[in-house]
Order: structure tokens, then C-alpha cells, then sequence
């Protein structure tokens, strides 16, 4: 079996691709170890010491190092780990285990605003976001203020306000007159 890697804009972030399915549909964002309890991919990698947060997309997993860790010593146990997993056949987490990446129900006066908001993030900025194993959700729009979550590759990312200011909200701009600002919301 051949576990690909890939580098992801946050360098303390890096992007496993096992080449399988490991979630059906959306995204897991486990954050603490706590959290991967009841995920069995999740909790394998939390336990490698040095890991502070797992991500699982459909198709690849990035893992979060802890701060003065290195890569050149993690990522042979994190390979082994995965490897480990993929060929039990169980599966990356149980359901029920983690949010999985979605949308607020919009309702009221903006629906259709949010509807097209929500629109936008699936078909071009998820897509692109998850290039760099990572996710952003929405959690809400507010006089012209569209409120987003950054997971996985994307949470603590050097770039990400970058991202968000110049990327995310010039589309929005772009395409919804009614949004005037994006601002980030922690978990």
C-alpha cells in the first residue's frame, strides 16, 4: 500500500492521501484528542505523540503537529498509523462520532441570500480549500456579514486570513452585493 503526502499551505499541518474513501460524504474535524473518542482513525493518529489535531476528508486525512515537533520524526508513525488502519477495514470513524461539514438551515428574510452564499462555498471555495486538506463551513450571515469556520489545513494557517479576506470575500462581494465582510468563528 502507498500513502501519498502532500505539503499544505500551514506548515504545521500536512495532508495524507491513502488512496481510498475514508468518509462517504463531508468532512470530521477532531480537534483535541478528546474528541477523536469514538473514531478509530482519529484516535490511532492522536495516538502518535505529537499530534494535536486530525482532519478526515472523503478521500485523505490531515494530521496537526504540535508546536516545536518535527515532521522527519512524525510522519513515518503517522504512515504506519494510517497503513495500520486503512487494512483493518474498520472504518476512519463511527457514526455519529464528529460534525460533519455542512450548512445552517436558512430560514427568514435572508434565505435566499444564505442560499446563495452557501452556493458559492460548495462549488468554488470547498473544492479549492480541500486541495490544501482542509474545510470551511458556514455558520451564519448577519447584516451583511457572512460568518465562516476554517478546519483542518485551513485552522491556524498562516494565509488563512489572507484567504478569507482576499479570497473568500471578494468573491462573495463579487457575485452577493448584500455581503459586505467575512469574518472567521473558532469551533
Amino acid at each position: 500500500m502507498f500513502i501519498q503526502t502532500e505539503s499544505t499551505p500551514n506548515p504545521a499541518t500536512l495532508k495524507f492521501l491513502p488512496g481510498q474513501t475514508l468518509l462517504d460524504a463531508g468532512t470530521a474535524d477532531f480537534p483535541t484528542r478528546e474528541a477523536a473518542e469514538g473514531a478509530p482513525l482519529p484516535a490511532r493518529l492522536f495516538a502518535v505523540d505529537g499530534v494535536s489535531g486530525v482532519f478526515v476528508g472523503t478521500d485523505f486525512v490531515t494530521v496537526t503537529k504540535e508546536e516545536g515537533r518535527d515532521w522527519d520524526h512524525l510522519k513515518p508513525a503517522l504512515l504506519g498509523a494510517i497503513m495500520e488502519h486503512v487494512q483493518s477495514g474498520a472504518p476512519a470513524i463511527e457514526a455519529g462520532s464528529a460534525g460533519t461539514g455542512g450548512h445552517a438551515e436558512a430560514t427568514g428574510e435572508d434565505a435566499e441570500i444564505i442560499g446563495q452564499i452557501t452556493e458559492l462555498l460548495d462549488t468554488r471555495v470547498r473544492p479549492a480549500v480541500a486541495q490544501d486538506g482542509g474545510d470551511i463551513t458556514f455558520h451564519g450571515f448577519d447584516r451583511g456579514v457572512v460568518y465562516l469556520h476554517m478546519q483542518g489545513a485551513c485552522a491556524g494557517c498562516p494565509s488563512s486570513t489572507l484567504t478569507l479576506k482576499m479570497g473568500i470575500e471578494n468573491l462573495l462581494r463579487h457575485y452577493i452585493p448584500e455581503v459586505v465582510e467575512v469574518r472567521p468563528v473558532a469551533a
